[in-house]
């Protein structure tokens, strides 16, 4: 199918979507809206999924939050959580003004940063008809104290230097998304330079840092404690050796969503994009999707 470039607006600027258009299906059509992880762009690995779901019958939304990839925003790799959350509203809002599209049956797909989105703004709307997971962020702090005590403290003392002195020179002081075991990045550890790097080869417009500031909130946000009020279908899919997003606590959450259905894959955090364990993901969450979505 043909994927086509489309946008809405988000706090007075402009998102960067692309939509596709279901196979073969009479109107009117489902929708999943897909928004990728921390400092990701559209074009890291969200067409394979989203090119699947469209040829199982599905409408597709896919975006680029606003100071990444090719929405607006600046300055530029600014990872604000609440902007974020806000941009997923405005997509929702936006793909119930299409035509075609069935506005009781809207899907949220989010991974890893962006699975934690999904699973804190889903209990706001009621009409939200199913969500999936994919290894999502799920505790700030359980991430925070995997990636060790040095590497914890160099991620403090760049975002402190960020939150004192960006706003004077009015350009954020930035910090390393990936890195080793030990580095002073967002995401470090062993597995984290390969696989978010093969990611990162996929995106014309990705950028290896961001502002560091957002490690504080990012520290206390827990999307897992919003899981008892998500009324609707949830698919986990859950990395049993994820370095980033702890399965424990996004367990944890599964345990406490009404309509849970958990997938556990023994892989790592960024396995999931990739060769034969995408596709036993993408398949499994093909199933569910279409399986909750039908009139």
């Amino acid at each position: 199918m043909e994927r086509v470039e489309v946008g809405f607006t988000s706090g007075g600027q402009q998102c960067a979507a692309w939509l596709y258009p279901p196979d073969g299906v009479p109107k009117p059509r489902p929708l999943v809206v897909m928004g990728h992880g921390m400092g990701g762009t559209r074009e890291m690995g969200l067409d394979r999924y989203a090119r699947r779901f469209a040829a199982a019958g599905m409408a597709v939304l896919v975006f680029d939050y606003r100071h990444f990839g090719a929405s607006q925003g600046t300055p530029r790799q600014l990872l604000h959580i609440a902007r974020q959350r806000e941009d997923w509203r405005n997509a929702i809002a936006f793909a119930r003004t299409l035509r075609g599209i069935d506005k009781t049956r809207i899907a949220l797909w989010g991974t890893s940063f962006g699975g934690g989105h999904v699973l804190s703004i889903a209990p706001e709307d009621d009409y939200i008809a199913a969500v999936v997971a994919q290894v999502p962020f799920t505790s700030g702090w359980a991430s925070g104290m995997a990636k060790g005590p040095l590497s914890f403290t160099k991620v403090a003392t760049i975002a402190t230097t960020d939150v004192l002195f960006g706003p004077l020179r009015r350009k954020p002081v930035r910090i390393k998304l990936a890195g080793r075991k030990r580095a002073a990045a967002l995401m470090s550890a062993a597995d984290v330079p390969e696989g978010y790097g093969r990611l990162a080869e996929e995106s014309a417009s990705w950028e290896p840092k961001v502002a560091a500031r957002v490690a504080f909130p990012a520290l206390f946000d827990a999307p897992g404690r919003r899981a008892k009020a998500l009324k609707m279908p949830v698919f986990y899919a859950i990395a049993e050796h994820d370095s980033i997003a702890p399965p424990r606590p996004t367990l944890k959450a599964a345990a406490r969503t009404k309509h849970a259905v958990v997938k556990r894959y023994p892989v790592g955090h960024f396995d999931l994009y990739f060769d034969d364990v995408f596709e036993q993901a993408v398949y499994d969450q093909t199933e569910f999707l279409v399986s909750v979505l039908r009139p």
